[in-house]
């Protein structure tokens, strides 16, 4: 995929002059770069994973960080990394990645297209050898990404095999935030959680949420909007979700931050994950020949 060659045929196949192109980003991993009157974005084949997203007159929405590992077998750090089929750590299983295998390895572009003034890009990855040594499943799974005013993520997930199987699933959107003590997240008051980071001990959300530690929250049975109130950046993102009875609100703060290699020192305080998904503690089953989609919708207002 690093030749020449090889990216003059994906732009033969997929490419859209003056809007879409495939190129080689970091590491050398072929991305599909967009730049419409709407927005300008980008996605990478590995991990199906979008890393950008500025719409017009906007600044950038998605935190990518400048110490991620752009190499093959390793997760991008930043953006919205698809985790599947399991969330965090594989229950059983130390040694199986976390969050899951397909934020790892490279997918295939299925097509990119413009649909009434917005760029759509569809990934896909499948189960297969290399896949089967941590989850015997025969499933497809694609990610699509609409590029405009709002960024709209479906992801997609078909069971190919001949019995049911369960699975976990999230989008696991880092936003860029002008200092993460500042931010308010609102639309989760009087919602139970369970909090990662006390034992999975379930409490409840009063208010809006300010975060001032390691923030690690499942929040269950969520179906509303919940807003990103930014002061220092003066914008709000509103996230929305279609068939996600679950988001997960993540930063890992200082001490934490300072042992990751991938995100560094003092990278904590410019991002927070709020990401949409379905896991613990109810995972989803999904029978044979059938179709799962969850969605995530992101627009950005002023304070």
């Amino acid at each position: 995929m690093d030749s020449q060659e090889s990216f003059g045929e994906l732009n033969k196949s997929y490419g859209i002059p003056g809007t879409a192109s495939i190129v080689a980003g970091n590491g050398g991993l072929p991305k599909v770069v967009v730049s419409t009157p709407r927005a300008s974005a980008e996605m990478y084949l590995h991990g199906g994973h979008v890393t950008s997203w500025r719409p017009a007159g906007a600044d950038e929405v998605l935190y990518l960080s400048p110490n991620s590992r752009w190499q093959e077998g390793k997760a991008i750090r930043g953006g919205v990394p698809v985790c599947f089929p399991w969330f965090g750590d594989k229950a059983g299983d130390s040694s199986a990645p976390a969050h899951g295998f397909v934020r790892t390895k490279e997918w295939t572009l299925k097509s990119v297209a413009m649909e009434s003034g917005d760029a759509v890009v569809t990934m896909e990855t499948a189960g297969g050898e290399d896949t089967r040594k941590w989850w015997p499943q025969n499933f497809r799974l694609q990610c699509r990404a609409r590029f405009g005013a709002e960024l709209r993520i479906d992801l997609i997930v078909t069971n190919e095999g001949k019995s049911a199987f369960s699975f976990e699933e999230a989008l696991h959107a880092y936003f860029t935030v002008g200092d993460v003590q500042k931010v308010r997240l609102q639309g989760l008051d009087a919602i139970s959680y369970l909090d990662k980071t006390d034992h999975r001990v379930q409490k409840t959300q009063y208010g809006e949420l300010r975060l001032a530690k390691e923030t690690d929250s499942i929040f269950l049975n969520t179906r509303g909007e919940v807003e990103l109130d930014d002061p220092p950046l003066r914008r709000v993102l509103r996230i929305q979700k279609e068939n996600s009875l679950t988001i997960v609100v993540w930063n890992p703060w200082s001490d934490k931050s300072a042992g990751m290699a991938d995100l560094g020192p003092g990278e904590w305080k410019s991002f927070v994950c709020a990401e949409a998904s379905n896991v613990l503690p109810n995972p989803l089953q999904l029978k044979p020949g059938k179709t799962h989609t969850m969605s995530v919708i992101v627009s950005v207002g002023t304070r």
